[in-house]
C-alpha cells in the first residue's frame, strides 16, 4: 500500500509524521506523494482540509485518516498518543471505507467563453468584492428570491457545523446527500424580503446563483478564497464525487458533535 504523510507544520506534528513515516516503512509500505492510497492528516481539521484539495483529483483512489494534535476534529479522529495502534491497524486491519458527499460549485462568466469548476469538503462562501451582495436565487431552474445582504455559504453535511452553524444553519448527518444555504445578515425590511431560514436542498436539486448589480464576486471554497470578475451565475449542488474516510472503529457523528459543542467532559 502507498501513503502520504500531511503536517501542520509545527514541532508537535512534525515529529508524529517522521515517528508514522518509519513505523509505516518498517511494514513495507511505500511512501508516494503523487498517488497515495491512503493520506494522514497530522495537525486539525484545517491540515485535513488541505490534504483533501491536495488530492481532490484522485477522490477514487485515495482515502484519508486524521491525527489530531490540537482541539478535537470532526475529521481528525486518533489521538497522538495512539499513534502506534493507527499504524498497526492501517498495516494488519482491514478497514472499513466511510463516503462524505461534498459541493460541487461551477461558475460561468458573461463572457460565455469559458468556467471554472470546484469541490468543496466544507462549503462555499459567496459575497461581494464591494458592498452588499445582490443575487438572484434559482432552485431546480426557478426564480427564488434576491437575497440583499452580506453573502451567502452554502456548506455539505460534514461542513455544517462549521462556519454553517455560526449562522445558524441545521446540523446535518453526513449520510444524507444534501447541501444547505445559509444566509449571512440579510437585509430585510418593507421594500426588501428572502425566506429568512436556512435551506436544506436534496441531490436532486441545483441552486444557482445570478448576481444582479456586480458581475465582481468574492469566492470562498474551504480554506481558499478568490475574487472572479464577470461572473454571470454560480451553480451549487451536490458533487458526483465523495470523500472517503478510513474507519478502524466507530466515530459516531452525533458524539463528536455533542463533544464539540455541549459536553463539559
Amino acid at each position: 500500500m502507498k501513503f502520504a504523510i500531511m503536517s501542520k507544520g509545527d514541532e508537535a506534528s512534525n515529529n508524529l509524521v517522521y515517528t508514522m513515516r518509519e513505523y509505516l516503512l518498517d511494514f513495507d509500505f511505500v511512501m508516494d506523494e503523487e498517488e497515495p492510497d491512503i493520506v494522514i492528516s497530522v495537525g486539525g481539521d484545517g491540515t485535513l482540509l488541505y490534504a483533501f484539495h491536495q488530492y481532490a483529483h484522485r477522490l477514487d483512489k485515495t482515502s484519508f485518516v486524521g491525527v489530531h494534535t490540537g482541539h478535537l476534529g470532526f475529521y481528525a479522529d486518533w489521538l497522538p498518543s495512539e499513534v502506534e495502534k493507527l499504524v498497526i491497524a492501517i498495516a494488519r486491519t482491514p478497514f472499513q471505507v466511510v463516503e462524505y458527499p461534498l459541493l460541487e460549485v461551477i461558475v460561468r462568466y458573461v463572457d460565455g467563453s469559458r468556467e471554472t469548476q470546484h469541490l468543496a469538503m466544507n462549503e462555499a462562501t459567496v459575497k461581494s468584492t464591494e458592498g452588499t451582495l445582490v443575487i438572484d436565487v434559482e432552485i431546480r431552474g426557478e426564480y427564488f428570491e434576491t437575497f440583499r445582504g452580506d453573502g451567502l455559504c452554502i456548506s455539505t453535511p460534514s461542513g455544517s457545523t462549521a462556519y454553517n452553524k455560526a449562522l445558524g444553519g441545521a446540523i446535518i448527518h453526513p449520510s444524507i446527500e444534501a447541501i444547505q444555504v445559509a444566509e449571512m445578515a440579510s437585509i430585510n425590511n418593507r421594500v426588501f424580503r428572502t425566506v429568512g431560514s436556512p435551506l436544506v436542498l436534496p441531490k436532486h436539486h441545483t441552486c444557482v446563483l445570478k448576481p444582479v448589480n456586480n458581475n465582481d464576486l468574492r469566492l470562498t471554497i474551504d480554506h481558499v478564497t478568490l475574487e472572479h470578475q464577470d461572473v454571470k451565475s454560480i451553480q451549487c449542488r451536490v458533487a458526483n464525487q465523495k470523500v472517503r474516510f478510513v474507519r478502524f472503529r466507530p466515530f459516531p457523528f452525533w458524539k463528536r458533535v455533542r463533544d464539540s459543542f455541549v459536553s463539559d467532559r
